[in-house]
């Protein structure tokens, strides 16, 4: 797993999972661009806590398809290359059917889609031009158990990660012929800022209890997944999603 100065785009890496793939890949000797679109003094703290050197930092609104071009291109512009992307940007919103107005049920669907779908496919289309030149790439799409399980109080969360999934498996398929391998992480519950307030209310220990170790997942955990699915020898796995949910959702 040396991934000397190898350049990584992680989106959305100013905190949580994000921020935990960006330090592991600086452990092993990458240089990360973090991104990221409005958690500007995060985003600082994250870069500074990168080992090593050559890192940089990139702010872009991924929703907007110029914005998302722009980021993989200033990437390149400054770092060089780009040789691996982690699709980790994503919004999570609750949108109880039952209990939102019909305009705020428009309004999450179409920010939902817009981060953790769309933007994710277009920040892949344009890392995979540069990739095509190079021939070669890897890229590890951040998706949810909600995908598979259902999600009712967030119904545009698990949908938008269903899309992902089947996006990557779709982008599998078509990408191998160009050496660019495609892969899916797909957590439960993450000890993040995106997952506090649920976890602090009085739902916190049931969804602990949900896995049989008795707690949720570290984002070290999952930015340990993501770093073996980039390094060399894991080409085989094109096309895979890997569970890291603590055994609280099992399928087969």
């Amino acid at each position: 797993m040396d991934f000397n100065q190898s350049v990584i785009l992680i989106t959305g890496s100013s905190r949580g999972i994000g921020r935990a793939v960006a330090h592991a890949f600086s452990q092993k000797g990458a240089r990360v661009a973090v991104h990221f679109n409005k958690c500007d003094r995060e985003a600082q703290d994250t870069l500074k806590m990168l080992d090593g050197i050559g890192h940089g930092i990139f702010s872009a609104d991924i929703t907007k398809p110029d914005q998302a071009q722009n980021l993989v291109l200033d990437v390149i512009n400054e770092m060089g290359e780009l040789s691996i992307l982690v699709n980790n940007a994503g919004i999570y919103e609750t949108n109880s059917i039952a209990d939102v107005s019909y305009s705020f049920w428009q309004k999450n669907w179409h920010d939902t889609l817009g981060v953790n779908l769309v933007g994710a496919s277009n920040v892949t289309y344009s890392a995979v031009e540069h990739m095509m030149k190079l021939h070669r790439g890897k890229i590890i799409n951040i998706s949810s158990r909600g995908a598979f399980r259902g999600e009712p109080n967030a119904p545009a969360y698990a949908a938008s990660k269903a899309g992902l999934n089947a996006f990557s498996q779709s982008m599998a398929q078509a990408l191998a012929p160009h050496n660019i391998f495609v892969y899916v992480v797909a957590p439960g519950f993450v000890d993040t800022d995106m997952a506090f307030d649920v976890l602090s209310s009085s739902e916190g220990e049931s969804i602990r209890k949900q896995s049989p170790l008795g707690r949720i997942a570290l984002p070290e955990e999952v930015a340990n997944t993501v770093v073996f699915l980039a390094s060399e020898g894991t080409d085989y796995l094109t096309g895979c999603i890997l569970d890291v949910n603590g055994a609280s959702y099992l399928r087969s």
